[in-house]
This record gives structure tokens, C-alpha cells and sequence, in this order.
């Protein structure tokens, strides 16, 4: 709380509420970054721990660590497979019964953390209550822990997101900031647990849209992100997760199985989004809601551990098998039913109600994707395709981008992984070509299409609106006072004794329209008896400003804040000295009012209707 304070006494100036500079962003993204930070390194921790114990010592299974994670070694204990399906089915009946009594709101988040963390920015106004990524994050550590096929990146997004929505709620922030601040914490979260900074900020602020991404978070989310990862690398290292060789793309003959690489990704992608959202909707939403949740997720849990139990290679998040394909060290057979097994593994895990994320089991499915197809290339044109490891790593990306519709992210993440751009190329190519292929499907249901379909934008999007309406449906015709440059002070106090109108076209004696007088200006030499004769109206005329009943109310509105006028004149399209009426800057903001409450209505009617 001191913290915080210290923050809010650097945001807040002399008087009024916090304004942000980007010395100000900087300060509270790196304190976002930090306990983000803090908080990858102790969910990481847990879940190396959990799993030690759990799978090594109780189960007994000596499972492959990549080189950057392996951070616990010992003998195995007896060997008890049993110890898997007793504990996943433990986890998940637990898991459903802190859902339903703690959080029941969060039953339908979507997919996992990350896409909760979508919801939380398009829909809830980036509020997430605490409790919520730390039941959640909590619940993810005992599902990964006990072999529960799922990933750490969706959590730990979670996590993050909710670490920046506090701070933004405790220093009073506004909508907007707070939306900025999720994404930062988010970005924090991936940068960290992946090792990957830019990455990790690229993916959070790409993957809550579907063909935009958050240009306004850049910048937070990559100071989250690398202090993040700074914290991160105190704790366990800067060695990034696979200890692998460098691969370098040198025959652009290659490109041919990178793009045969990408269909392959497009049509498992569309396999493991379709049997994940069958197995979630179709058979455990209906057992949700005959028996309740806690029994769905317990016998996802049972349906985990029995299959982990037989084939341990499905079991929690899997880098270690990757890295073992990266090397060319698991069978061409072994791959295509690991593919089969992990999709279904998965489903039942995330899509009974257990916490978890989808993002490493996605990684997962498309590295062994990639080794299917480079091992085949391989065996069958050697002389061309020479790394079929590189494979590997270029289909995690690109399956990635094809199912979650970001392309930037993951690209970046595989090249920090690699330590190098080698493979820069195959990864364009692969992961535009999944992204064009794979654009009717997506992994995550709250994704939108672009800001203009999310309701945090609604106001951006009403800048289009007003530029569909014109002044001449909401302008005043009629008859207008128009005051001449030689009009006297004295006989200007007239007019204005005899009329309501507030401001004035100024002609000159050809007819011309030179200027526009407001009462607000001259009032303080309207009694001026001494000024009577000698003050003209003409010097006293602020700038001309005119609009035409065809212009639209965009136009209108930009005229208005750069005047300040109160009413501007309708001129005639034909001759703009011809004035038809006078249009208030009242009407206008109505008109903006309206504007954003109807694109309101909108967004909720479609957000109700999808859920």
C-alpha cells in the first residue's frame, strides 16, 4: 500500500486528478512489470515444485525438462501411475467447487485466462476482481502440477492482467487507463514465464483482436514486459527455454515445405479448435449444467489423469517433448499421435472448467506439427530441407498465429527462443498464410474483429457516426442579423437589446463575409459610453467561420473547438456569402451524445446476445 501511495503522490499534480506523461507511464508500468514479475516467479515455482513432487517423486515418471527449465534433479520415486488420475480428478472437483462458491461469474470467461483477460478489456471495462487470478492462478498451478494438460502463459496472463487492474483501480484511473494497465500487467505475465519481452508485449496487445491490435498499449506493455523479464531472469537465468542449436533458412526452395508446413498447421488448427469447442460445449457444458460444475470438472480431471496415466508425453505442458523434436529425437509416428493425444488431452482439461492455458498446449500440438512435416520433407529431399528441427519451432508460431489470429507475437517469441532471425522468412511466411487460411476460426471467444466491434471503442467509433450526419438536418434556417463593418458600438447595442442571437456575421459594403461578432467578446465595451462613435463593428469581428448544409457534423464539431463559437453560419454551397442559418454547437454535442449512447445500446445488445 505504501507502494501505491508513493505512486498516486508522483501521478496527481498540485490539484485535480491524475494526468498522465510518459515519465508517469513509465513509473507505473515498471511498478505493473514488477509485481507482475514477482508473480510469474512464484507461480513458476509452484508449478516446477508441484510437478517435481507430484509426477517425479509420487507417480514416479521421469518426465524430459527443456535445459532452461530444469531446475529440480533427484531419483524417481516408485512407480505409480494411479497417483495422476487420483490427483487431476482431486484438482478438478476442487476446482469447480471454489468456482461455483467463490467466483460463479467467471464460469463462462471463455477459453482460458488469456481470453478471460480479452473479456476483462472488451467487456467489463478492464476491471477484474482479485480474487478471481488468484483462485484462478492457484487452481492452474494444482492442475499443471498434477499433469493436467494445460499451459502456464494463460494464467500467468491472468495473473498480470489483474496485477494492472488493481493498481490502475487503487490510483483512481480512468476507463481508458485502466483497459492500458491490464494489457501492460498481461504483457508482463507472457514476457516473463516465456523469457521472451518484446514478444510477450507484442502478443498481449495483438491477440484481443482478430485483425487489429492495441496501438495506444505499445508502450506500457513493453516496459511491463521487460521489467518483467529482468525480475524474472534474477530468479532462474537468462537462458531462454530450449537448449537448441542455431537454424538458419539458406535454400529458398524451402519456402515450398514451409508453405506445405502452414496448410498442414491451418487443417490440425481447424481439427483442434472444432473438437475443443465440441467436447467443452457439447459434452461438458451439458454435464455442467445437469450436475453442476465441480462435476464436470472433476470428471475432466478423471478423463485427464487416465489418459496422462497411459501416455505421459500429454501431461501438463509438454517443453521438454518439444525440445526432444527440435533435436530430431521423437519418432515420425510418435509425433502424429502426440498431435491426436494432446488435442484430446487438452480438450478435456480447459474445456471441463479446469484452470489453465491454452497457449503452451497450442505451441505444443504445432511444434509436433512442424516435426511431422520436417521430418517427411526431410527424409524425402534431403539436400534441400538439411534442419528439419527448424520445423518445429516455425510451426509453434505459425500454428499460434492461425488459431489465436496473431501473427506479430508469437513470430517475435520464436526468434527470442532461437536467439537469433534465422528463420525469420519460413516464420512470415508460414504464419501469414495460417492467419489467411484460418481467419473463420478462432481459439478464443472473446476475440473481436478490430476496435471498431469492441465496446471499449465505442466512443472512436463515433467519430464515423457524425461523419454520416449533415448540418442541414440539424441547422436553423431562417432569417439571420448581419451586422456591417461600419456598424457603430452604439448602434450594436441596439440590435443586441432587440434580438436573442448571440453571435453576428460581419459583411463589408461588397457583401463579403469578413469576420463574426460574439457578445462574449465585446461585452466589456458595450456600456462604454465614451466608445460609442468611435468603436466599428469591424474592429471588433473575430475570424469568419462558415459551414455548408452539406458538410457532416465531424466537420462541424472540429470548427467549433477551433473557434470556440457558440453558432456558425450556413452559407449556401454556391455562394459563401450567401448565409441560410445558423447551427448551434448545443446541437452537435447532442448529437455526439446520442451517438455514443446508441453505439452503447448496440454493443450490449450483441454482447447479450452472445452470451
Amino acid at each position: 500500500m505504501n507502494l501505491i501511495r508513493a505512486i498516486q503522490r508522483l501521478l496527481k499534480p498540485a490539484k485535480g486528478r491524475p494526468t498522465f506523461t510518459s515519465v508517469r507511464w513509465l513509473a507505473v508500468a515498471v511498478v505493473v512489470g514488477a509485481l507482475s514479475g514477482l508473480g510469474a516467479v512464484a507461480f513458476f515455482s509452484a508449478v516446477e515444485t508441484g510437478k517435481f513432487l507430484i509426477l517425479h517423486k509420487l507417480a514416479g515418471l521421469t518426465l524430459p525438462a527443456p535445459a532452461g527449465e530444469e531446475i529440480f534433479k533427484g531419483p524417481a520415486g516408485l512407480f505409480r501411475p494411479w497417483i495422476i488420475p487420483l490427483f487431476t480428478t482431486a484438482v478438478g472437483l476442487a476446482t469447480g467447487f471454489l468456482v461455483m462458491r467463490l467466483m460463479p461469474e467467471t464460469m463462462d470467461s471463455g477459453t482460458d485466462g488469456t481470453d478471460a483477460m480479452i473479456k476483462a478489456f472488451h467487456r467489463q471495462g478492464g476491471l477484474i476482481r482479485p480474487l478471481v487470478p488468484l483462485v484462478r492462478g492457484l487452481a492452474a498451478v494444482a492442475t499443471i502440477a498434477s499433469g493436467g494438460s494445460a499451459g502456464r502463459e494463460g494464467p500467468i496472463s491472468q495473473l498480470g492482467a489483474g496485477v494492472g487492474s488493481y493498481v490502475a483501480q487503487k490510483l483512481n484511473l480512468s476507463v481508458r487507463e485502466r483497459r492500458l494497465l491490464l494489457l501492460a500487467g498481461a504483457a508482463g505475465g507472457l514476457g516473463a514465464i516465456f523469457r521472451a519481452p518484446l514478444g510477450g508485449a507484442l502478443t498481449a496487445v495483438e491477440v484481443i483482436y482478430r485483425e487489429d491490435f492495441e496501438a495506444e498499449a505499445i508502450l506500457p506493455a513493453v516496459l511491463s514486459s521487460v521489467t518483467a523479464y529482468s525480475l524474472f531472469t534474477l530468479f532462474f537465468g537468462t537462458d531462454p527455454i530450449f537448449g537448441i542449436p542455431s537454424f538458419d533458412f539458406h535454400d529458398v526452395r524451402e519456402l515450398v515445405f514451409y508453405a506445405v508446413l502452414a496448410l498442414a498447421c491451418t487443417a490440425v488448427g481447424w481439427m483442434y479448435v472444432k473438437a475443443f469447442f465440441f467436447i467443452k460445449h457439447s459434452v461438458f457444458f451439458r454435464i455442467r449444467d445437469r450436475l453442476g460444475l465441480m462435476w464436470a470438472t472433476g470428471l475432466g480431471g478423471l478423463l485427464m489423469g487416465l489418459t496422462g496415466a497411459a501416455f505421459p508425453e500429454v501431461l501438463s505442458g509438454g517443453y521438454g517433448w518439444l525440445e526432444l523434436a527440435i533435436k530430431g529425437e521423437v519418432p515420425l509416428m510418435m509425433m502424429c499421435l502426440i498431435i491426436l493425444a494432446k488435442t484430446m488431452a487438452t480438450s478435456v482439461t480447459i474445456g471441463s472448467g479446469m484452470s489453465g492455458g491454452m497457449f503452451a498446449p497450442t505451441l505444443f500440438v504445432g511444434g509436433m506439427c512442424g516435426g511431422v512435416v520436417g521430418q517427411t520433407a526431410h527424409d524425402l529431399f534431403p539436400d534441400i530441407v538439411t534442419q528439419p528441427g527448424g520445423y518445429v519451432l516455425v510451426g509453434m508460431a505459425a500454428f499460434y498465429a492461425g488459431v489465436a489470429n496473431a501473427a506479430i507475437g508469437p513470430l517475435i517469441m520464436v526468434c527470442e527462443l532461437t536467439q537469433g532471425y534465422g528463420l525469420l522468412a519460413p516464420l512470415m511466411l508460414a504464419s501469414a498464410l495460417c492467419i489467411i487460411l484460418g481467419r473463420r476460426f478462432s481459439l478464443y471467444e472473446h476475440q473481436v474483429e478490430n476496435k471498431f466491434e469492441s465496446p471499449a471503442h465505442a466512443e472512436d467509433a463515433t467519430i464515423n457516426i457524425l461523419e454520416q450526419l449533415r448540418v442541414k438536418d440539424f441547422c436553423k434556417f431562417g432569417r439571420v442579423t448581419i451586422l456591417e463593418e461600419g456598424t457603430t458600438l452604439k448602434a450594436l447595442t441596439d440590435i443586441i437589446a432587440n434580438t436573442n442571437e448571440l453571435y453576428f456575421p460581419v459583411k463589408d459594403r461588397s457583401g463579403t463575409m469578413t469576420g463574426i461578432v460574439s457578445i462574449h467578446n465585446v461585452r466589456n465595451v458595450l456600456f462604454e459610453r465614451s466608445l460609442f462613435e468611435l468603436l466599428v463593428v469591424g474592429e471588433l469581428a473575430a475570424k469568419p467561420a462558415s459551414l455548408t448544409p452539406e458538410d457532416d457534423l465531424y466537420t462541424a464539431l472540429l470548427k467549433f473547438v477551433d473557434t470556440d463559437y457558440g453558432q456558425i453560419p450556413v452559407v449556401s454551397p454556391d455562394d459563401p456569402n450567401e448565409i441560410l442559418g445558423l447551427i448551434n454547437r448545443e446541437d452537435v454535442f447532442t448529437a455526439y451524445a446520442a451517438a455514443i449512447k446508441e453505439v452503447r445500446e448496440e454493443n450490449n445488445g450483441r454482447a447479450e446476445a452472445a452470451g
